[in-house]
């Protein structure tokens, strides 16, 4: 009789810490949001409660979504964010002054010696 006592308490508090453990778990990627202070924590927080109802087939993509943001580099997507893109526009603006600078260069040597070129 005692046995079977045990089974049943054992049998329930099992119970308890698997839907705990599922309800902590679900909260992973909200705090991960709000450590990152992400734009869109409040849906990631309802994500999660709405990964609950569907045996958590969704929280894997709030974890990435959670994890993608960082702060002060926001999703990293910017191309101009951080001074990479005037750098580059730059070196672009010098590579057509160099291929400028070639073109007249051969049009020059091209316009000085037809005649040589001619039999």
């Amino acid at each position: 009789m005692f046995l079977d006592y045990f089974a049943l308490t054992l049998m329930i508090v099992v119970g308890l810490i698997l839907v705990y453990a599922a309800i902590y778990i679900h909260d992973i990627p909200y705090e991960m949001a709000v450590k990152r202070n992400h734009p869109h924590q409040d849906a990631i927080h309802y994500g999660g409660w709405l990964s609950l109802f569907t045996l958590h087939a969704i929280w894997p993509f709030l974890w990435i979504w959670a994890t993608l943001y960082k702060p002060g580099v926001g999703y990293g997507f910017d191309s101009g964010g951080d001074g990479s893109g005037t750098e580059l526009a730059k070196s672009v603006e010098e590579l057509t002054k160099t291929v400028e600078e070639l073109q007249q260069q051969v049009s020059a040597l091209q316009q000085s010696s037809p005649d040589e070129e001619q039999p």
